[in-house]
């Protein structure tokens, strides 16, 4: 009995020199310590520069896209649309004691409550990817509003200094009416900028925010005519 009892040790004890051999041959293949690979999630489209093809990259690579050196044309856009969201406030900011219609008013509240938050995020792009908010001989500098130069030849949308002056001078119903025909136009010209940024830029966090701005604009953009009729 004793012998057999001995026999499967010797047995068990082969089987586990066995598991020993083979744990210490696979804990060689890697590097000491090396933590297990994560497993790769749904590639990444990215759209190329204009002629270029689309690139895919793994999902494990997005964290370093979005650190990755901004190409020009989203600089442009960034710098654009921060320019371009300070009229709009401005344009706003006029709403609260010239609208007649409670309508006109809410909505023109809740697209200056909403633009700051914008213009602080696209400064905080800059400031991470270490770029001016002004770039030299870009023609951005300086707010929106009056005496402003070029803004309106170079981004769509932008009321010029008259239109702005005839905004300020109105009141009531005809506020509204021209208020609603100056911000869908804006807004137009913001959806057309996103929808471009969208198509040349790489940096994900400025889709995000363009994404954003591309849905949130539209649908404003709706509700503005149907309140003009």
């Amino acid at each position: 009995m004793f012998g057999r009892v001995a026999a499967g040790r010797a047995g068990w004890g082969a089987v586990g020199c066995c598991v020993a051999a083979l744990l210490v041959a696979a804990g060689c293949t890697g590097e000491p310590g090396a933590a297990p690979e994560e497993p790769a999630g749904a590639p990444v489209v990215l759209p190329g520069k204009p002629g270029d093809e689309p690139s895919v990259v793994p999902s494990l690579d997005r964290d370093r896209l979005a650190s990755a050196e901004p190409v020009q044309a989203e600089a442009d856009y960034v710098r654009m649309m921060i320019v371009h969201h300070e009229q709009a406030v401005l344009m706003t900011d006029l709403a609260e004691t010239r609208a007649a219609n409670p309508s006109v008013r809410s909505l023109a509240a809740r697209i200056g409550a909403a633009q700051p938050a914008e213009i602080g995020a696209m400064r905080g792009w800059l400031a991470t990817h270490d770029l001016p908010e002004n770039a030299q001989g870009s023609g951005h500098e300086g707010h929106s509003g009056h005496g402003h130069s070029g803004h309106g030849a170079e981004m769509p949308g932008m009321a010029t200094p008259e239109q702005l002056a005839a905004l300020e001078a109105s009141g009531g119903a005809e506020f509204d009416r021209l208020f609603l025909r100056l911000m869908t136009a804006h807004h137009e010209g913001a959806v057309a900028m996103a929808t471009d940024v969208l198509a040349t830029g790489r940096d994900e966090r400025l889709h995000e925010m363009a994404q954003d701005v591309l849905v949130t604009q539209t649908d404003e953009i709706a509700t503005m005519r149907g309140l003009a009729g």
